[in-house]
């Protein structure tokens, strides 16, 4: 399997300043040693919410880094200051509404303010951005979706198509730990 170089974006004012500690980049890591089989090399940063930082890292982690994967994780909601998604959109090449759509309908499962989200997916160049939610708990459960007791999928979360999106636009081959989440990807 092929080593895979992930950006990794938390954003929020209050971490960034050290006010509280960042928790979404320790839960992102945490999630992605646990579901992704692959070597991984993490290339993180914690910024606040502004739009043109967010866009210049964005397009650092995409241009320069050659991360096939960039996840955020906070500044998605109404808030006046939660720019993620506007960054976001103002340098993708291409937006994959489903990525969104799916985020929120798996939100919705657990709380019915996840309608406020404004979570996004889009494509840049090579690279696939998602935005995530803030909250730990919210990210590995956009991730991995709504399971039952039994662990069999209710509604599936958003990485499951994650790694035919990254290899069908160029990068690497994802493999997964079905356990967690089951990857649909074509056949070799």
């Amino acid at each position: 399997m092929e080593k895979i170089k992930i950006g990794l974006i938390s954003i929020s004012d209050r971490a960034s300043k050290g006010i509280y500690e960042d928790k979404g980049l320790p839960a992102l890591k945490d999630w992605l040693d646990l579901a992704v089989l692959n070597d991984k090399e993490y290339v993180e940063h914690l910024i606040p919410d502004e739009q043109d930082l967010i866009e210049k890292t964005l397009i650092e982690l995409v241009d320069q880094e050659k991360c096939p994967l960039v996840l955020t994780t906070g500044g998605t909601g109404p808030y006046i200051r939660d720019v993620t998604p506007d960054a976001t959109l103002a340098v993708a090449d291409k937006v994959m509404p489903g990525f969104g759509e799916q985020m929120r309908q798996v939100s919705l499962y657990y709380v019915p303010t996840a309608i406020l989200s404004r979570q996004v997916g889009v494509i840049r160049k090579q690279s696939l951005i998602l935005n995530l939610p803030g909250r730990p708990n919210a990210i590995k459960e956009t991730l991995e979706g709504v399971k039952d007791d039994n662990g069999k999928i209710k509604i599936h979360g958003v990485f499951a198509s994650v790694p035919m999106c990254i290899e069908v636009i160029g990068g690497p081959r994802m493999e997964t730990d079905e356990k967690i989440v089951k990857a649909f990807l074509p056949k070799i």
